[in-house]
């Protein structure tokens, strides 16, 4: 199961509707990542850090340079600070992987058009495959899709959420993107400033 292609092509699939943070979808792929590294017995947590185990090919070229990257002596990463580490530019990682791999692309249109098309996922048994779990309500795909901010949160997402290794991952991921939030608010106030400085002049 590839959790992060997963939400990768849902990411794609809903932008129109549902535009997302780059940043955002970033951490949340790298917390994609996680679940389908612990799938794939490359690590193990050990509480919120992640202690990695032998390393074996997945067959994916992104979660292989992921099982690379793995800080392999202790102090082992925290998966806090891993999503930082991991999640930088991840979205368009895997936006450039889906297309190299003909799984996403720009749909043919007019020859003139003032709106360039967009990227979209192209029909295939990976985009099947994610529409179905997607379909299926599958909690964790759903749980990292809302802290991308694909989705909203409702009451019944929490169900089928006991495991204590993707609670703790999944608060890792929300609590990275409620920092990342602070810090553009941060930015759009001081850039606000800085506006308001210039217009007295």
């Amino acid at each position: 199961m590839n959790t992060a292609r997963d939400l990768a092509i849902v990411a794609l699939d809903r932008a129109p509707d549902h535009p997302v943070e780059q940043g955002d979808l970033s951490l949340a792929l790298a917390a994609g990542e996680v679940f389908d590294l612990l799938d794939a017995q490359a690590l193990v947590l050990d509480g919120d850090l992640i202690s990695p185990s032998a390393q074996a090919p997945t067959g994916d070229r992104l979660l292989d340079e992921a099982a690379a990257s793995l800080v392999r002596q202790q102090p082992y990463e925290s998966v806090e600070d891993w999503l930082w580490r991991r999640g930088r530019g991840l979205a368009a990682a895997y936006v450039q992987d889906l297309e190299r791999a003909g799984l996403a692309g720009r749909p043919r249109g007019p020859r003139f058009s003032l709106r360039a098309p967009r990227t979209a996922p192209l029909d295939s048994a990976d985009k099947r495959r994610a529409e179905e779990r997607w379909a299926s309500g599958d909690p964790v795909l759903t749980a990292l899709a809302t802290a991308a901010g694909i989705h909203e949160e409702s009451a019944d997402d929490a169900e089928g959420l006991t495991d204590e290794t993707v609670t703790t991952v999944l608060a890792a991921v929300g609590d990275a993107v409620m920092e990342l939030e602070a810090v553009r608010q941060r930015r759009g106030i001081e850039d606000a400033a800085y506006d308001n400085v210039w217009r007295g002049y």
